[in-house]
């Protein structure tokens, strides 16, 4: 399928290449009900552009504040959410931005998210959420994929 997540000084990296239309991808990245299919148990954000805020909630973890920073339609999805289940955005947030190319008959999703150097708790904590966000963007984008070509194993 692809590339397991890496982590790079203090970002986490990630490309994918998906057997799917680039529309039909950025549906999935970026259409809540779509989202849930692949990405949290529940999505909501007012509206799909910069500013507009909402949540991800993770049933048995909790509900996790975004803020949309980037929409480029087909093209680039950014948002800063907490790390933590929390009320709103605060310094434990990071930075997620989705770029999508064209890749022979599919589409390459590449994910960075960044921002970890800057969370307070030092540099264990940082690290520890470093490597638990690497684990998970290798299931979540995993699940994408299977989503997208329809997969099964």
């Amino acid at each position: 399928m692809s590339d397991h997540a890496r982590i790079k000084g203090h970002t986490v990296t990630r490309t994918v290449h998906i057997e799917a239309s680039r529309a039909n991808v950025w549906k999935a990245l970026t259409d809540p009900e779509v989202m849930v299919k692949w990405f949290g148990d529940s999505v909501a954000f007012a509206t799909l552009e910069p500013g507009a805020t909402g949540s991800i909630d993770w049933e048995g973890y909790g509900s996790f504040p975004i803020e949309i920073t980037e929409v480029v339609p087909n093209s680039s999805f950014g948002f800063r959410w907490s790390g933590i289940p929390a009320e709103e955005l605060d310094e434990y947030s990071t930075h997620v931005r989705f770029t999508l190319s064209d890749a022979g008959t599919g589409t390459d999703v590449a994910v960075i998210e960044s921002g970890f150097d800057t969370l307070p708790g030092g540099t264990r904590y940082r690290r520890a959420r470093l490597e638990q966000n690497r684990e998970g963007w290798d299931v979540e984008l995993d699940e994408l994929a299977i989503l997208l070509e329809g997969v099964t194993e």
